[in-house]
């Protein structure tokens, strides 16, 4: 009898799974936290992957399914860690669209503020987010962190944000000496990039940096 018991649970457990994956990746992107709560709640693994092998959590960031990533952050089995094939996490997807309270809930949660390579705070100073990078070195970002190629978010800023990310950057302490395997530090970045500003900037916190002679 209690075989028979096991055997109707495992059968139960493998239809709500093969009756419900695409209504569950439907309910993602179509930001329908009732559906996605109620498949998790019958046992719908939180971490299945969809056909481009992308995590729920990821995907609902990315669309942007703001009520669905709340579901699935509040989810305790939910992985907050999920990397995808460019070794981008929720976190860092969050960070590069500015969702300041999305990316506070998940390092909430236990999201990585210092994964190796490249990080949340490369991202935020991609776009300039300043309310987020702000967030994440409050938690302890690395500020100097080095991508794979030794690219600092400080480059990132002078390159692709603007004059006030370096300006947040250059005042909480980044290192404007840096340089990355092509040899390139941060006011090379700006000047490639034709930003005056930001090059003025980090012009200004190397001359501070240089020891003054003897009067």
């Amino acid at each position: 009898m209690r075989k028979i018991v096991y055997l109707l649970a495992f059968i139960g457990f493998g239809l709500v799974h093969a009756g419900s994956y695409e209504d569950f990746f439907r309910a993602v992107k179509r930001d329908d936290p009732g559906t996605v709560q109620s498949l998790l709640s019958r046992g719908f693994d939180a971490n299945t992957l969809d056909p481009r092998g992308l995590h729920a959590l990821f995907i609902a960031v990315q669309e942007p399914s703001p009520k669905v990533a709340d579901v699935m952050m509040r989810w305790p089995k939910t992985n907050v860690e999920f990397r995808n094939s460019k070794d981008e996490s929720p976190l860092m997807i969050a960070a590069l669209k500015g969702e300041l309270e999305l990316a506070r809930k998940l390092v909430e949660r236990g999201a990585d503020v210092n994964k190796t390579g490249w990080t949340p705070l490369h991202y935020a100073a991609t776009n300039a987010h300043l309310d987020v990078m702000t967030m994440l070195l409050d938690n302890y970002a690395y500020i100097d962190a080095e991508s794979p190629n030794k690219t600092t978010p400080l480059m990132m800023a002078a390159q692709y944000g603007n004059a006030d990310a370096v300006k947040l950057l250059l005042e909480a302490g980044a290192d404007p000496r840096l340089k990355n395997q092509l040899g390139l530090t941060a006011i090379d970045f700006a000047t490639r990039a034709g930003r005056s500003d930001s090059a003025e900037l980090i012009a200004g916190a190397l001359r501070s940096q240089q020891p003054r002679g003897k009067w």
